[in-house]
């Protein structure tokens, strides 16, 4: 009777341990989150929306109504172009983890293996994020939307002046080598070369506008100034256009900022309170600054304080809280004013649409002050607790950026230039890109 127990015990196992295992395997399996994915998709058309229409918009209306095709005309095929290189290998250079391992400096340090290039293994099954709660497919589309906006912010350093034919080689050899490597530096992970250095970045502030703003500085004085500068007034067309461009910025930045949390969590709500409170005090300050200095606050003043609090917070939506964001905002809207106008009329460069002085001194403004207001002493929501010494590492990704971005964007503007040449003959700039690249006019009257 007992061993007939104990062979009844042991056949009851045999049927209820797989199914217990299958069970367990069930529970480990990484499950989708809908709402995540619901969000995720919302993010990453918002960041989209930022380039086009709304950065299209903005630059648009900032130039002169002669070369305002050629300046969307850029953005929108930018959008193309990074789309169909992100796919082939950009994703995988950015995030492939390949030979990486924590604290060991190697060539993976700097760029991603090709293990995900083409794509390879991505499924409607694949499942990515912080906890694996939304598809892959979602993920590698809003990182593609960060590599677009980023080339695209560069177009207005060198606006009225550069072929569209060289726009693009330059384009696409630059995000192989700049864009895509920084990154992976920054976000990929363990091994990540910033990311092992403790550099905070939490949307993009040195990925995405550091290497911006110093790429399009160092394309705006290899090209040289446009034709007349400073002398011949080259005021705004259509400010009404930038305004609409600035908003439609202001309302995809959530997605952007807020999107990068990766989740619908609290984070992210966080992210999109504290990148409202930043852009309206970087407004106000631009607007109060260049009152106080010019005697009026002018429309594309306040337009440009809203790009700055946008580009400033970028880096510390994650970490920063509401009045850290008020003091970053603040900081950057009366720093990126005087960069914007009185450093730029000093130094004589002809950075069009002020890429640089917005882009690249406010998301440096950003990243260096993430380092303090992360502190949970000054109300942020990092894990600082050593301000001088996080300060110090943001300092060092910094400056990693722009040596970094200056060096390889030089020898890539200047070997083109020795190639194919860079810049429309003055006869075309004269005529505006509109007619002499595209053979169109904006306004038909």
């Amino acid at each position: 009777m007992t061993l007939r127990k104990f062979a009844g015990l042991g056949a009851l196992l045999s049927i209820v341990m797989p199914s217990l295992a299958m069970a367990a395997d069930e529970v480990a399996a990484p499950v989708l989150n809908s709402g995540d994915t619901a969000w995720m998709l919302t993010a990453t058309a918002l960041v989209l929306f930022m380039t086009i229409p709304g950065l299209a918009l903005f630059y648009g209306g900032m130039v002169r109504s002669k070369n305002i095709l050629s300046v969307m005309m850029q953005c929108f095929a930018i959008t193309g172009l990074i789309s169909i290189l992100w796919v082939v290998y950009g994703y995988s250079i950015a995030f492939d983890t390949t030979g990486m391992e924590q604290g060991v400096v190697n060539f993976n340090s700097f760029f991603g293996g090709m293990g995900k290039a083409f794509l390879a293994g991505v499924t409607p099954a694949s499942i990515t994020g912080p906890a694996a709660l939304f598809p892959e497919a979602v993920f590698i589309t809003f990182q593609m939307t960060f590599a677009i906006i980023t080339p695209a912010l560069i177009v207005g350093a060198f606006a009225e002046r550069m072929k569209f034919s060289a726009m693009l080689i330059f384009m696409a050899i630059w995000f192989t080598l700049v864009y895509a490597p920084i990154a992976h530096m920054v976000w990929s992970g363990n091994g990540g070369l910033l990311w092992d250095w403790g550099v905070l970045d939490f949307a993009g502030g040195t990925v995405v506008h550091i290497n911006a703003g110093v790429a399009g500085l160092v394309a705006c004085i290899v090209l040289g100034k446009r034709k007349g500068f400073p002398t011949t007034p080259m005021a705004p067309h259509n400010l009404g256009y930038t305004l609409v461009g600035a908003a439609m910025l202001w309302i995809g930045w959530f997605g952007f900022n807020a999107g990068s949390a990766a989740a619908a969590n609290g984070t992210a709500g966080m992210a999109m309170l504290v990148t409202q409170i930043a852009t309206a005090a970087a407004a106000l300050g631009w607007m109060f600054a260049e009152w106080i200095t010019h005697g009026k606050p002018s429309a594309l003043g306040i337009a440009s304080g809203v790009v700055a609090g946008l580009v400033a917070v970028t880096p510390a939506a994650g970490t920063v809280g509401p009045m850290g964001a008020l003091v970053i905002g603040l900081v950057a809207g009366v720093i990126c004013f005087f960069c914007a106008t009185s450093l730029k009329r000093k130094l004589g460069y002809d950075d069009s649409l002020d890429a640089f002085g917005v882009h690249g001194i406010g998301g440096i403004v950003g990243a260096i002050l993430t380092g303090v207001f992360a502190a949970p002493a000054l109300g942020g929501f990092g894990t600082v607790t050593d301000i001088a010494a996080q300060v110090w590492i943001q300092c060092k990704g910094v400056g990693f950026t722009v040596i970094y971005t200056a060096i390889v964007t030089y020898v890539i503007l200047k070997v083109l230039d020795m190639v194919m040449g860079l810049r429309v003959t003055e006869e075309e700039e004269a005529v505006g890109l509109d007619l002499a690249q595209h053979n169109e006019r904006g306004y038909n009257l």
